[in-house]
């Protein structure tokens, strides 16, 4: 007398058992799958989070400005200088410009125009390299940071540069000795050079090399596995 023999399972069910003669099937955890395009194991694909965009933002405003004195320094040694001279009229001394027609004038702002906006491309860059996702908060950091860093390397170009006094500085050197005007940026537009510049490099590298969302009809969990025979 024999026993009876098991039916096989059906074609579209697999055996949940292991023996000699089986194989165990190996199933994915629900939920998991590849980490979205752009994810890393520090930023998830929705970003770091609202607090911590808005420290990172806080840290480059201030690094961005501050470095607007290096700036300043370059400025007051690079730009033209627009040379004076002084002379005795009626007992009183008179300041006068050396060439009447001279461009010096708009070399100097000129020259803090070309360097504020080489300034915007490197903090772009560093930033991007640094924080490829970009985000609003990091955006405003670069453009506060750009006119705040203008603002200081006017002033600190000012400062270094020829003295504020003229007569002071006429009297100085004598009657009809050539010396330098002090620094004046006299195009007030070229202070949002450094925050145009960065805005537009910044925003360029992101389109170009940032991070893409996910494709919404790209397969969640790669390849579907071929129908068994």
């Amino acid at each position: 007398m024999t026993a009876p023999l098991t039916p096989p399972p059906p074609p579209h069910e697999q055996p949940s058992h292991s023996s000699g003669d089986g194989w165990q099937a190996v199933s994915e955890p629900a939920g998991e799958g590849p980490a979205p395009h752009g994810a890393t194991a520090a930023y998830p694909a929705d970003g770091p989070g609202m607090r911590t965009e808005l420290r990172e933002a806080a840290v480059i405003t201030v690094a961005v400005a501050v470095a607007g004195a290096l700036l300043g320094v370059l400025w007051s040694w690079l730009a033209p200088r627009v040379p004076l001279v002084g002379d005795v009229v009626d007992n009183a001394w008179v300041v006068y410009l050396k060439d009447s027609e001279g461009e010096q004038a708009i070399g100097v702002d000129g020259t803090f125009t070309l360097l504020a906006a080489g300034f915007g491309l490197i903090s772009a860059l560093a930033v991007f390299l640094l924080r490829r996702r970009g985000g609003v908060p990091l955006v405003a950091a670069l453009a506060v940071g750009g006119l705040l860093g203008s603002l200081l390397a006017w002033r600190v170009g000012v400062w270094l540069g020829p003295s504020g006094d003229v007569l002071a500085h006429a009297k100085a050197v004598g009657k009809g000795v050539t010396f330098s005007a002090p620094l004046k940026l006299g195009a007030k537009g070229a202070l949002l050079a450094w925050s145009v510049a960065t805005l537009v490099v910044h925003l360029g590298l992101t389109a170009l090399f940032g991070p893409r969302d996910p494709d919404p009809y790209a397969t969640p969990y790669g390849p579907a596995a071929p129908p068994s025979a």
